[in-house]
């Protein structure tokens, strides 16, 4: 089971917290067993909305953009008394 996102906590914990105030103060009642099925409803109204929450989807291979790619580097200039390369030494062949 994937863990649960930080929306879905929060949504859940809200839901819970203000559900319970909510029909305990529409209620009114005061007996522990009231109280007590107000909670468990409370609470299983809280888990629903938690698991209800949509849950960011990652993209697929497919779908996810491009890598972005890198731009090819500037040639370096270099000085011409260095580029002014002498011609290569040519050996004559021996004859058969």
């Amino acid at each position: 089971m994937p863990r649960p996102t930080v929306a879905q906590l929060t949504y859940g914990s809200c839901t819970v917290i203000f559900s319970t105030l909510a029909m305990l103060l529409l209620s009114q009642t005061s007996s522990g067993a009231g109280i007590a099925v107000i909670a468990m409803a409370a609470l299983a109204l809280g888990l629903l909305v938690a698991l209800t929450v949509p849950v960011p989807r990652s993209p697929s291979p497919a779908s996810a953009a491009p890598p972005t790619q890198q731009p090819e580097p500037e040639p370096v200039p270099v000085p011409a008394s260095v580029s002014a390369a002498p011609e290569p030494v040519r050996e004559p062949t021996a004859a058969p």
